[in-house]
């Protein structure tokens, strides 16, 4: 009896370890999910949203898999992103937090802001206004902004929010070195991005987790958390569901 029992055990404890086994592969070498926890990329990305990022759209370094081993400084199978792209990356600073920002700036460009317009490798960047007084939250304040398409150099075309009074005017030139990339939240005043060189700057392609997919789901937290399960048919999103990025 006492056989059987133990048996039982270590099958159970194969089957655990099997199926962990296979999440860790699944996590690391196909699809990750994370949670918005700010409004950096707004409108993009709201606040609740969740998402799913592919890790094969970039190659694989140690920071594709959990608690980033230090086995290779290299990349593997190895592919350039796209200006544009929603990029999910461990910041420079500690090479430990996930941060989701949009590919602006590549390996020898030049990124600046004057009078308010951005600028790339000397060129002004074409946005077009589409909404006017959009309130967008950035932490505890509330941001009165102003919402345009904005279209990249590649013909990449997304949303962008700047504050309506008070938005960033002007900064140095940003150079990006070779295999780095230079990255901005789409809340332009409202995003500790590649423009914070002392906390954030160049992102180096080591870095680089993954590219944003879909949101898999989404519920607002400002009414209520997943832990209220029985108040989520009002904070649930359900337009945002599936929704390709």
């Amino acid at each position: 009896m006492k056989k059987k029992i133990f048996i039982t055990i270590i099958d159970n404890i194969k089957t655990l370890l099997g199926a962990l086994l296979i999440a860790i592969l699944i996590r690391s070498l196909f699809f990750q999910p994370f949670y918005i926890p700010s409004s950096s990329m707004e409108p993009t990305l709201l606040v609740g949203d969740r998402i799913f990022v592919s890790k094969y759209s970039y190659g694989y370094s140690k920071h594709s898999f959990p608690f980033s081993p230090n086995f290779s400084k290299k990349r593997f199978f190895s592919k350039n992103p796209e200006r544009g792209d929603l990029v999910v990356f461990k910041t420079p600073a500690d090479n430990r937090t996930d941060y989701i920002k949009r590919l602006i700036g590549l390996p020898g460009d030049t990124i600046q802001f004057i009078n308010g317009e951005l600028f790339i490798n000397d060129t002004k960047i074409l946005r077009k206004l589409i909404n006017y007084k959009k309130i967008i939250r950035c932490g505890n304040f509330l941001l009165e902004t102003n919402t345009f398409t904005e279209t990249l150099p590649n013909g990449t075309k997304h949303l962008v929010s700047y504050k309506k009074k008070g938005t960033l005017q002007n900064t140095q030139k940003f150079k990006v070195p070779l295999d780095h990339y230079f990255l901005m939240g789409d809340n332009r005043d409202c995003s500790k991005d590649s423009r914070y060189l002392n906390s954030v700057g160049y992102v180096n392609n080591l870095n680089l987790v993954g590219e944003a997919k879909i949101i898999f789901f989404s519920n607002d937290t400002n009414i209520s958390s997943l832990l209220k399960f029985w108040n989520l048919n009002n904070s649930f999103r359900i337009e945002r569901l599936f929704n390709k990025l």
